[in-house]
C-alpha cells in the first residue's frame, strides 16, 4: 500500500509554540497523523508533497490562479522545515517540484500507482482530491481536528454526492 499525505492540518488545531516561542502546531499535527497512519496502516511506501512555490504552470494560463486565496500565514510556512526534519527522522520520502503544486504531485503519483494496481490511500483535508478516488484510490477526508477521518472510496463518493468520482471534477466547477 501507498500513501501520499497533503500537509493541511495547521488550520485543525489551536496556535501552540514552543518555549523559543516557534509556533509548532502544525508539526504537533502532522506527527500525530502520521503516527496514527503508520500504526493503522503500515504503509509499504509513503510520500508527502509539498507545494514548491507561489506559483505555477496555472498562472500563466490564468493570472488570477488563486488570486482571492489568503497568503500562507508565516505561522505555518516557519512550521515547514520542521515537518521536512522529521520526514527525515522517519525516513519517510517527500517531493516537491517547482511550478506544480502538491495536488498535482498527489494526484500523478496516485493514478500512477493506481494504474499499476497498487492500492493508494491519500490523506488530506482538501475535497478537491476527491477526483482521485477509484477502486485502487481511497482518499481519507480529515474531518474534525486531526484523528477523526472519513475514507471515501467509489461507493462512499455515490452515498455521499450521488455522483461518480469522474463527475468530481463537473461538481467542483
Amino acid at each position: 500500500m501507498e500513501i501520499v499525505l497533503h500537509i493541511v492540518l495547521f488550520f485543525a488545531l489551536p496556535l501552540l509554540n514552543n518555549q523559543k516561542g516557534v509556533y509548532t502546531n502544525a508539526v504537533y499535527g502532522f506527527a500525530m497523523m502520521l503516527m496514527k497512519i503508520i500504526e493503522e496502516e503500515n504503509p509499504t511506501h509513503m510520500l508527502v508533497a509539498f507545494d514548491a512555490g507561489k506559483t505555477t504552470f496555472r498562472h500563466k494560463t490564468y493570472g488570477e490562479y488563486k488570486g482571492g486565496r489568503q497568503k500562507t500565514p508565516p505561522e505555518l510556512s516557519e512550521q515547514f522545515p520542521l515537518v521536512r526534519e522529521l520526514l527525515d527522522a522517519y525516513n519517510i520520502s517527500r517531493y516537491e517540484a517547482e511550478q506544480y503544486e502538491a495536488d498535482d504531485i498527489i494526484g500523478t503519483l496516485a493514478k500512477n500507482a493506481a494504474e499499476e494496481k497498487w492500492e493508494v490511500k491519500v490523506y488530506s483535508g482538501d475535497k478537491d482530491l476527491l477526483q482521485l478516488v477509484s477502486d485502487q484510490v481511497t482518499v481519507v477526508l480529515t474531518k474534525k481536528g486531526i484523528t477523526n477521518v472519513e475514507a471515501y472510496d467509489p461507493n462512499m463518493i455515490d452515498e455521499t454526492y450521488g455522483i461518480k468520482p469522474e463527475q468530481i471534477i463537473d461538481m467542483k466547477g
